[in-house]
């Protein structure tokens, strides 16, 4: 493992010495007073949730539209017929296409995009990029809303900061809640309403704790654990 810069070690140290876990607020202050990047790093949250993703009843996946957006420029790429692209410009899509686009992905790996929209009516053929999209999770799915027929109200909705997430095999759940330049409430208004849905979205087989630990970082920073109950009572 590398070894951690000085302010890494010196943040960590006064993160220890503060105690906690901690109540939402309190956390939110930790991770703005111990951003020190020279750099508008993203402020991250993870859950490490009770629940078994290798079965499908189990499994937590779903969008939120933070009420402060998320503080990046989303690149959004948008494959739909003619009849629909017009639609998908003018709500701001950075790339609209069909076959043309899907040729530069297969041929030259393109990836100059973070959320990929696609039309019911074109699966078909964005399904052969299923190799290049599924791995980086930019696959369009019904379930996160990325296959629609309301492409622009989707495309506003995603640059507003309409975020999709989903938990990996091992129960854990990552999003970005904003950047560190935010204010406490802005961050703290984003992080409530990823844990309301996430609370929202809690399996029926999940059985026993379904939130088991709760931290917030910087890009570059240690995490500041956050106290379990406190999130899940402030959640509902």
């Amino acid at each position: 493992m590398a070894k951690k810069g000085k302010r890494y070690r010196e943040a960590l140290a006064r993160i220890q010495e503060a105690g906690g876990p901690f109540g939402l607020d309190d956390a939110v202050r930790l991770v703005k007073e111990t951003a020190g990047a020279k750099f508008d790093e993203s402020v991250d949250i993870d859950l490490r949730l009770g629940v078994d993703p290798r079965r499908a009843d189990q499994m937590v996946r779903g969008t939120v539209t933070l009420p402060h957006g998320t503080g990046k420029t989303v690149r959004v790429l948008v494959l739909a017929s003619e009849g629909k692209q017009a639609e998908a410009r003018e709500a701001g899509a950075d790339y609209v296409g069909l076959d043309d686009l899907i040729e530069k992905i297969q041929k030259e790996n393109w990836a100059d995009y973070d959320v990929v929209i696609a039309t019911p009516d074109v699966m078909g053929k964005v399904g052969r990029l299923g190799r290049f999209l599924g791995p980086r999770g930019l696959m369009p799915n019904p379930k996160s809303g990325t296959v629609t027929m309301d492409v622009g109200e989707t495309v506003r909705q995603v640059k507003a900061g309409k975020i999709d997430f989903r938990v990996d095999k091992f129960g854990n759940l990552h999003a970005s809640v904003g950047k560190a330049s935010f204010s406490e409430e802005q961050l703290r208004d984003n992080a409530q309403a990823f844990l309301r849905e996430v609370m929202r979205l809690r399996p029926s087989a999940a059985k026993g704790t379904y939130v088991r630990s709760v931290t917030l970082s910087t890009t570059m920073g240690p995490p500041v654990p956050v106290d379990r109950n406190a999130v899940v009572s402030s959640a509902r």
